[in-house]
């Protein structure tokens, strides 16, 4: 990270760094993308959460498949302008974005679980580690059809993956991401634990009770 000795001069563009991250990750997406549908408040369907599942949801595989994509690329833009000013920034510029994610001030800091914005984000700052979270999450998602699950075992495996494939760093950093994940899917786990969390493709997907992490 940033010498400490140099803070005095850098703090301007870390906190620069870090506001600009945290605006790209705020934006909305999930609720922006079912409001200008026609679907109403994403926040009054299923768990209420945001994110791509939930819009999934309403039946709309376009719409989810576009929240997707959006809150992916969230994280690539500003990881990704981040690394032009160098290493350092890059990584606050990207835990800025993956926080406006998960407390957007627009909606009372109550965000998203910020799988999809990790994703972005890992891919960009170190696509190696990237391809095997996301590896991952696939095969989790197919055998176990558990889509927290398939999340939660994908955050896990970035920073152990960029243990041999990335800086110290990012390891780190990837924990830190990995921990947020996890603490954001409380609920869930809840879920998992009782055997009350849905299944991929089930037909029997009732909508679950709002979380208190979203």
């Amino acid at each position: 990270m940033i010498d400490p000795i140099s803070w005095g001069y850098s703090w301007p563009y870390i906190l620069t760094a870090f506001i600009g991250g945290y605006s790209i990750g705020s934006v909305p997406f999930g609720l922006l993308f079912t409001k200008m549908s026609g679907l109403g408040d994403i926040r009054e369907i299923g768990s209420g959460n945001i994110g791509a599942t939930n819009v999934l949801r309403t039946g709309k595989k376009g719409i989810a498949a576009a929240t997707l994509s959006a809150d992916i690329i969230k994280g690539v833009f500003a990881a990704l302008i981040g690394t032009q000013f160098g290493p350092d920034i890059a990584v606050i510029a990207a835990l800025g974005a993956f926080l406006g994610h998960l407390f957007p001030v627009w909606l009372k800091f109550q965000g998203g679980k910020g799988v999809a914005t990790a994703i972005g984000i890992i891919l960009t700052l170190s696509w190696q580690t990237g391809l095997i979270a996301i590896s991952v999450w696939l095969l989790a998602a197919v055998l176990l059809r558990y889509s927290s699950l398939a999340a939660l075992l994908g955050a896990i495996a970035a920073p152990i993956a960029a243990w041999w494939m990335a800086t110290p760093q990012l390891v780190e950093f990837f924990a830190v991401i990995a921990i947020l994940i996890w603490i954001r899917h409380f609920a869930n786990i809840k879920r998992l634990l009782k055997g009350d969390e849905t299944k991929i493709g089930s037909t029997s997907d009732k909508p679950h009770t709002k979380d208190n992490t979203p």
